[in-house]
This record gives structure tokens, sequence and C-alpha cells, in this order.
């Protein structure tokens, strides 16, 4: 990135299994940036419901999300770049960490049911399989909403950081990178 684009912190978004993380963590070493599972906030009430099968409600949510919105302060303030792997499901779960001051971009992954269900079947998590329909059901798709990038999270990880650098190097407040370009 330029100087000229500032020092964002990015929000990597979608349900559990859509590559937030191993996505996150690249494009954080691609800008030089801190990175910060959000998974690594919950508390552990939190993580013990979820891994007994129980969907989190916005109650249990809240607290975890100001937890993420103050790691994004912090950058801000600090002037640094950040990126944080974080499910930001609803709209108000978006506004909550935009409103944590500085530049915020979201880069939403899209994947597939299917791919979700085969990914989580097979990768050790607190996070169980059984648990993705609620996520589906709480995702309010970001599409149309102010500095988000949507991408194909099935496409190529060096693919998809190298079109989220030139998004975030320009500066386009939205956009999207499907599985098929046009």
């Amino acid at each position: 990135m330029t100087a000229a684009a500032g020092n964002p912190v990015v929000v990597v978004m979608g349900v559990s299994g859509s590559g937030k993380s191993s996505f996150g963590a690249a494009l954080a070493d691609a800008l030089h940036a801190r990175f910060l599972d959000a998974d690594d906030l919950h508390p552990p009430v939190n993580r013990r419901k979820m891994a007994a099968g129980i969907a989190l409600d916005d109650a249990d949510r809240q607290p975890w999300l100001d937890a993420v919105a103050i790691w994004m302060a912090k950058r801000s303030e600090q002037g640094e770049p950040g990126v944080v792997a974080c499910s930001a499901l609803r709209r108000r779960y978006r506004d909550r960490l935009r409103a944590s001051g500085g530049e915020v971009r979201f880069v939403y992954l899209r994947v597939p049911e299917a791919e979700l269900r085969r990914r989580m079947e097979h990768r050790m998590h607190f996070m169980p399989p059984a648990l993705l329909r609620s996520q589906l059901d709480t995702l309010e798709d970001p599409s149309g909403e102010p500095d988000v990038l949507t991408l194909d999270g099935t496409r190529p990880l060096a693919d998809s950081v190298a079109h989220t650098m030139a998004w975030l190097d320009m500066g386009k407040p939205s956009g999207e990178l499907s599985a098929h370009p046009r």
C-alpha cells in the first residue's frame, strides 16, 4: 500500500470455515500489519457454548465485539495498519466495528455452503459444523455497504490477497471478485 492510502484496519469477515484466519494472516503479512484472530478474544463462556453446539446471541457477542473494536481503535490511534479476522455477521456488528475510529475496510469471503461444511468437518476448532446453519441464518450480506470488497473464498489465496492489495491501494470503496471474472 502507498502512504497516500492511509493505514486502514481491514476486517476479514464471513461465516465459520470461510478462510478468514488464513486469508487475514496472509493479508497482514502483505500489508506488514498486525493480525488479530478475533476468536482469540471470545471469553471462555462463549467458547464453551459454541463447543456445545449452542449458537451465540447478540448479548453473547457484544463484549466480544467491544474487545475487537478496542483492538482496532488502538491500531488507528497508533497510526498502524491492522487486519482482524472477525465473523461480523450482522450489519450492526459491522457498524460497531466501523465506530472504532479510523479507516475501516471489510473483505467479505463468500463461500458456498457445501464447501463451508466440508472445510469445517476437516479441521480442529471449537466451532462445530452443527452451528454452520445458524451462522448462515445470522449473516446479513454486506454487499452494497461502503468500504466492502466481496471475494469468492474458493479462489487461490495469493490471487485474493493481490486483488485486495490493489483494492486497498486504489482506495476503492467497494467491489467484488468472483470465481469467474467477467
